[in-house]
């Protein structure tokens, strides 16, 4: 057994052996487990891809005269003003004003929040227009100006939902060309997309969140920030595996970091034909070794994880749930997976090279020092599902 104080300690002294979510396994096998409990200190995971419920809160500071913002947009795209004077929310799916309401065709809708957020991330300006009602304290009407992200008192990214669990296989069982979050879906199964980093990704390596929870340090596109909630759509209570792997999405969390830290390689906007934008976003959590179970289910291997292959043409609008079958990621890597005897090519939306990237950066900066575990203040809830509207 070893404590969070006792692994900050060998951390800050630079005595920490810290390795990867992928050499873990490696490790166990060519020296055992007893070796691995007694040696390794911190296995970090880490994911990247789109994750749509992501944005952030800007202050853009006062002006003279003082104006309260009513509605606002940057770059064309609306940021929500219902809060205080110089505040706003930029969600990162929010379209450009005035986008084309056929998605299927190329256009405005190709630049939305997450544009604006990666344009700001990387130092470049973006111009707020803003307007208000005018009141007799906040007497400005109308402003326009171009801002960059030094410009700004606090830009804080707050995700309502990130690093989903595990997630579906998305297929196209019709005669017709889909297009979807899940990219472009071929007729007649000719191809299946998914999303996940698998034995890499954080909340498959904590199947039961014993060592990630609310207030757990995280990595956020090079920024050092924390679990602020269980993410929404959170449904741990789903079919799992008897290594707690589940086989549906399952478990979320609702990240925030400070924007001014990150790394512009680390936020990238992404549009999808028929769909719209997208924010594509690394994270890197640290996970502790704690005991011998914790160890266990950070070797977790791509052959150990099963995903429901679905097909949207049917299954996913109409909410019926079902499932054409299982696939382990081992398979989905591959390149194909066969269903009902026919070969089908995958292609993965989540990028596994750079959650290995991001894996041995926050290596580096625990094996420097440079970032502390934080024990959660709160477990994730164990038992909850997802409601549907009462409709």
């Amino acid at each position: 057994m070893k404590t969070y104080q006792e692994i900050n300690d060998k951390i800050s002294s630079g005595k920490a052996v810290v390795l990867t979510a992928e050499e873990i396994i490696d490790f166990v096998d060519r020296h055992g487990e007893d070796k691995a409990l007694s040696q390794v200190d911190v296995v970090t995971t880490a994911t990247f891809g789109p994750m749509c419920s992501s944005g952030c809160f800007l202050n853009f500071g006062q002006c003279t005269p003082k104006i309260r913002i009513t509605d606002c947009s940057l770059d064309g795209v609306r940021a929500y003003s219902g809060l205080a004077a110089v505040d706003a929310y930029l969600g990162a799916t929010e379209l450009r004003i005035n986008a084309p309401a056929n998605l299927n065709f190329p256009g405005e809708f190709s630049f939305g929040g997450a544009h604006v957020i990666e344009k700001l991330v990387a130092g470049q300006s973006v111009e707020l227009i803003a307007c208000s009602y005018g009141t007799q304290e906040y007497p400005r009407r109308e402003l326009r100006a171009d801002i960059r992200l030094q410009d700004l008192n606090q830009a804080i990214m707050v995700n309502p939902r990130n690093c989903y669990q595990n997630y579906n296989v998305a297929v196209n069982c019709s005669d017709k060309r889909l297009y979807t979050y899940m990219g472009q879906l071929k007729p007649n199964m000719q191809n299946a997309s998914y999303c996940s980093a698998g034995q890499l990704s954080p909340l498959l390596n904590d199947p039961w969140y014993e060592c990630i929870g609310i207030g757990t340090a995280v990595w956020l596109a090079g920024a050092h920030g924390h679990v602020h909630a269980e993410g929404t759509q959170h449904c741990p209570s789903c079919q799992r595996a008897e290594n707690g792997v589940p086989s549906e999405g399952a478990g979320t969390l609702g990240l925030t970091a400070d924007m001014k830290q990150m790394s512009p390689r680390f936020v990238r906007a992404c549009s999808f034909k028929g769909y719209g934008v997208s924010l594509a976003l690394g994270v890197g959590i640290p996970i502790p070794i704690l005991n011998a179970g914790i160890l266990r289910r950070v070797c977790v291997r791509d052959r150990d994880i099963q995903a429901p292959i679905v097909d949207y043409s049917y299954d996913y609008p109409m909410k019926t749930g079902k499932v054409l079958g299982m696939v382990n990621y081992e398979e989905l890597k591959s390149g194909s997976i066969t269903l009902n005897g026919k070969k089908i090519p995958t292609g993965s939306l989540s990028s596994y090279s750079m959650a290995l990237e991001i894996a041995e950066l926050l290596k580096e900066e625990l094996g420097a020092g440079k970032f502390l575990l934080s024990e959660p203040l709160r477990r994730l809830p164990q038992q909850q599902s997802v409601k549907n509207m009462p409709i």
